[in-house]
């Protein structure tokens, strides 16, 4: 009776020894975040359980996964199911169809094999069984091997339908900051001007262009004073996103598809700016008088706010009269880098040179650093002086007049100059509600 119970019968003979089955479990849609696939991943569960209950088959696990089979060995769930199957922790798998398995030919040759090592005995989907029999392997690998074939295909139909749409002047990706795409099915991939947003995009190119504004000083904008945000995610725009937005030809009409293919395409969305204006930006981004560093002002980089400790940073405006006299001013002001509402204020690079030479008149000769390129530059002025006077007086580099030549240097100098004078003070200067001073704690 014992032996009877472990061996299956033909006839009076034993044959071969049954095998208990115990299964996984598997069910898998292609995208992750799908809420509809992840549906569908419930959906193939719930059926496979009741076929389980029907049958009397024992499930020792259920796997899910939201990973495409169209590449192999790219489903960490799969793979832990064949190492799982290697290790014998079970030997079947019940899973909805066979291209649940397998859409490629390496993890179908990874079944099969472990079909042939005995590890792997039955396959049970919906309406099939598979077990380690030369036709039913072949059955299963003709199935695999047709969703393989009906994934290439839609492929080739998937590249077709795009190259359609973009010899229309279609763009088929997701559109740019300032336009929506259309929802209608009969208009697919149409793109709409957004109301809300392509004025603010077209703000930037013209800011750019004519107002030679930098990108730093476009996010600030756009975040800080605009709180503005993309359509999709409803994110702020980032620097390299401004960046981007600027160099990209779709706002005056075309679009190159694929990326860095070559080839050109006129769009039939609504331009948001003129082609003129989009080469008057490149030329202003490309040049070296535009980004984050692009005026050197004399006394940036040299000076903290009194009050927050943020960096000081300087703007220039350039103001046109109507008798065609052009004026330059520049205003220094704290960047705002620990405290966006910092009550620094502005200052006029004016006012500054005057207190600069007030705060020079006041300060001890100790402190002044007189570093090397500072004597250089001492003993050149002397020599000046000499040659202009006809003095015939021996120079001394330790007896002479450090305040007169900073003042020299703060009213005629280059800003290279008056960047190197500067840079010998041993306190740090604070710029406070205006004013400038020393702060003999911060040092250099």
């Amino acid at each position: 009776m014992e032996t009877q119970a472990r061996f299956g019968l033909i006839g009076s003979m034993a044959v071969v020894p049954i095998v208990k089955i115990k299964y996984v479990l598997y069910a898998r849609k292609s995208t992750e975040s799908d809420e509809k696939q992840a549906l569908s991943i419930d959906s193939q569960v719930k059926e496979m359980l009741q076929i389980a209950e029907r049958d009397g088959l024992e499930i020792v696990d259920i796997r899910r996964e939201a990973h495409s089979a169209k590449d192999s060995g790219q489903r960490p769930v799969f793979k832990e199911i064949l190492e799982d199957l290697r290790r014998d922790r079970f030997n079947g798998i019940l899973t909805w169809a066979p291209d649940r398995l397998s859409r490629n030919a390496g993890d179908l040759g990874s079944v099969v094999d472990l079909m042939d090592e005995k590890h792997l005995v039955e396959i049970r989907t919906y309406g099939q069984l598979f077990r380690n029999s030369p036709n039913e392997k072949f059955l299963l690998m003709i199935l695999c091997s047709q969703a393989k074939l009906e994934n290439d295909n839609k492929s080739i139909n998937v590249k077709r339908g795009l190259r359609t749409r973009v010899e229309m002047g279609l763009w088929p990706a997701p559109a740019p900051t300032g336009y929506l795409k259309e929802k209608r099915m009969d208009r697919k991939c149409e793109t709409l001007v957004d109301p809300e947003r392509a004025p603010v995009v077209k703000k930037i190119f013209e800011k750019v262009a004519y107002e030679r504004w930098s990108g730093r000083k476009i996010y600030h904008w756009l975040k800080f004073d605009l709180n503005f945000r993309s359509a999709y995610g409803k994110k702020h725009l980032s620097l390299g996103n401004i960046y981007k937005l600027l160099d990209n030809p779709f706002y005056y009409g075309v679009f190159e598809y694929p990326k860095k293919s070559g080839n050109w395409y006129t769009g039939k969305h609504e331009p948001l700016i003129t082609k003129e204006l989009f080469d008057l930006v490149q030329k202003q981004v490309k040049s070296q008088a535009w980004g984050p560093q692009a005026n050197e002002f004399a006394f940036t980089k040299m000076m903290t706010c009194g009050l927050c400790g943020s960096a000081i940073t300087a703007d220039e405006k350039i103001k046109t009269q109507q008798n065609g006299n052009v004026h330059r001013y520049v205003y220094y002001k704290c960047t705002g880098g620990k405290d966006r509402n910092c009550k620094c204020g502005f200052i006029e690079e004016k006012e500054l040179l005057k207190q600069f030479e007030k705060l020079l008149e006041n300060i001890q000769i100790n402190e002044i650093e007189v570093k090397q390129q500072l004597k250089i530059d001492i003993e050149k002025f002397m020599k000046l002086k000499k040659f202009l006077l006809g003095t015939k007086e021996k120079i001394d580099i330790n007896h002479i007049d450090i305040q007169g030549y900073a003042k020299y240097v703060l009213k005629e100098g280059e800003d290279t100059q008056k960047r190197e004078l500067l840079g010998c003070l041993k306190s740090k200067i604070v710029l406070q509600q205006k004013i400038i001073e020393l702060n003999p704690t911060i040092q250099v």
